[in-house]
């Protein structure tokens, strides 16, 4: 499956996007298996996951097909 990321995510990635071999995982899994394969995400106070351009929950199921982005925390001023 194809990650896209945004913000700090895009730097700890490296790249826009990245490929993870995943599918029927939950959200929650998903960010686990990131955090294990890029472990300063892990270091971020929160990160969301948002699968076909919402929000995921932690149970929500992801399919390879799916557009998934990885949204870091974001802070106001």
């Amino acid at each position: 499956m194809r990650v896209l990321a945004f913000g700090i995510a895009r730097e700890i990635f490296g790249s826009a996007a990245v490929d993870v071999v995943a599918d029927g995982v939950s959200a929650a899994e998903l960010q686990e298996i990131l955090k294990k394969q890029y472990p300063r995400l892990a270091q971020l106070s929160s990160f969301m996951i948002a699968v076909n351009g919402e929000y995921a929950q932690p149970g929500t199921i992801i399919s390879a097909n799916d557009e998934v982005a990885i949204i870091p925390p974001v802070s106001g001023g």
